[in-house]
């Protein structure tokens, strides 16, 4: 990982905040680039409190947390990324905004500095189409919540380097997480493999096949998956879901990646999940 010494994080959301958790953690300074103050303040707050967290099981001492915060430096001004040495994009899992941001980016990063972005299922070929180095653009996609999850899924685009790919899964190993390579199709393997199994699980929810709960349980006590289909569905955002399932079945082609009417309908009612207090579940 030479000459790696700051990173710049675009996104403070959920899997920003984590991202910029580990790396300030692994004792890499890091640039958090927000649209606005507020989303700063929200992204430092749950930092912090999941850093306690942490601290309250031993895992860090109180004076490894104030060094990590003091490593962070947030921002609104996107110019504040020239000094980062690598830059990963976490922002919404939205085609349009991504090639923008990238495009953006390109501008002001060194000519030198590698452009990841942590989408979950949108073409890193294409994303890296949008800038002047397309060699240096890459997959990085974190598990959610990044913190506590080892893996990290590295998604070479048709023109990512050697070089590239070698600099990023040094860095995941850096931040403590596990890197797997693999290429640049819909959905990765990750999505590919987990989302045709949440849709089905809502399939059988539609079809009256099972409650919810017995749905999860029947995963979660056969199958020894710790978190049931639809409890997960909830804590990733039945919008999302969806979203990763349009690219599926836009990407491929194929009539199995349809994504089922109902999850259709709950995203349309707001029903999405641990976010907004509704989903397979009440929170």
């Amino acid at each position: 990982m030479a000459g790696i010494k700051t990173i710049g994080v675009i996104g403070g959301g959920t899997m920003g905040n984590g991202i910029v958790h580990v790396a300030a953690k692994s004792g890499l300074k890091v640039i958090l680039l927000e649209v606005e103050q507020r989303f700063i303040d929200r992204a430092m707050s749950t930092i912090s409190k999941n850093m306690d967290r942490e601290v309250a099981k031993n895992k860090i001492s109180e004076s490894d947390k104030s060094a990590a915060i003091q490593r962070i430096s947030a921002t609104t001004t996107k110019a504040a990324l020239s000094e980062a040495d690598f830059i990963i994009e976490a922002v919404l899992e939205n085609e349009e905004l991504k090639s923008k941001i990238f495009a953006e980016i390109d501008q002001i990063a060194r000519p030198e500095v590698t452009l990841a972005s942590n989408t979950s299922s949108i073409s890193i070929t294409k994303i890296a189409s949008k800038t002047k180095r397309p060699d240096k653009v890459i997959g990085m996609h974190f598990m959610n919540p990044v913190p506590v999850m080892p893996l990290v899924e590295i998604v070479r685009g048709l023109a990512t380097s050697n070089d590239t790919y070698e600099v990023t899964k040094n860095l995941a190993e850096a931040m403590g997480k596990t890197p797997v390579e693999v290429n640049d199709y819909p959905g990765f393997v990750s999505n590919r493999v987990l989302m045709p199994m949440i849709n089905e699980a809502i399939f059988c929810v539609m079809e009256g096949v099972g409650t919810p709960e017995a749905i999860d349980q029947i995963m979660k006590l056969g199958m020894n998956h710790p978190l049931g289909p639809l409890a997960l569905a909830d804590l990733i955002g039945l919008d999302v879901c969806l979203d990763i399932m349009e690219v599926l079945h836009t990407g491929l082609g194929d009539s199995k990646y349809r994504p089922c009417p109902l999850l259709r309908k709950m995203v349309d009612a707001g029903y999405l999940g641990r976010k907004s207090g509704r989903g397979f579940y009440a929170y």
